[in-house]
């Protein structure tokens, strides 16, 4: 849950983030043409002492992950051959517990699954940076034994969005991870792969989750 698969099974990938932001402004000469000098003087007087108005403060996701503190059953669905018109899917299940850490601003996921590719153990850890209202997710697998590079995004409207760039089959793609919570009790999340620059999307790792009761987990 939570884990960039793909990339802890096949070591060498590495990631970043894409992103980009143009904006335009145009003002008319013909309102300034169409104004005495007096009246024009006077409203460039008004205009000087406006004061911007500062943009919204980004909302605080620091327990945005809270929901998902304690333990749950997952399943698994893996798209074996991405990018490749592959239909055939591998099923894995297993448990995942999930901890806060520094009171919410972190936490760390334990994933232990089964399927045909063996008996896999991932971490997930979360963490928080309180100045960009972002999160970062790092993943690590038994396999690797290393952090990757994090993916980045932020929750909005109860829906988690995450994004990085790596290379894949020698090609450099997009890769985007989706939370999404069916109910206190229920969760899915989803991996994607674009190699159109974002254009269409292929998801190629699903997981379903069911919470279980578990006393010994510790989430304060």
């Amino acid at each position: 849950m939570g884990a960039k698969f793909h990339g802890n099974l096949n070591a060498g990938k590495t990631m970043s983030l894409l992103r980009g932001l143009t904006i335009y402004f145009m003002f008319s000469a013909l309102a300034y043409l169409a104004h005495p000098l007096a009246s024009f003087s006077q409203d460039s007087s008004v205009s000087s002492t406006t004061v911007a108005q500062p943009s919204a403060t980004p909302r605080d996701g620091q327990h945005d992950f809270d929901w998902q503190l304690g333990a749950w059953k997952i399943h698994m669905q893996r798209l074996q051959h991405p990018l490749t018109g592959s239909t055939q899917w591998t099923e894995l299940d297993g448990t995942v517990v999930v901890r806060k850490i520094w009171d919410g601003c972190a936490n760390l996921a334990e994933i232990v699954t089964d399927g045909p590719s063996g008996h896999l153990e991932f971490l997930s850890l979360r963490l928080y940076h309180p100045e960009a209202h972002q999160w970062s997710l790092n993943f690590a697998s038994s396999n690797s034994g290393t952090l990757g590079v994090p993916m980045i995004g932020e929750f909005k409207n109860g829906r988690g969005e995450f994004y990085d760039q790596e290379p894949f089959n020698g090609r450099n793609i997009l890769v985007r991870f989706v939370f999404t919570a069916d109910s206190p009790n229920s969760t899915r999340d989803e991996q994607s792969f674009s190699d159109d620059g974002g254009k269409t999307w292929e998801v190629n790792w699903i997981n379903t989750a069911t919470r279980v009761p578990d006393e010994s987990v510790k989430t304060r």
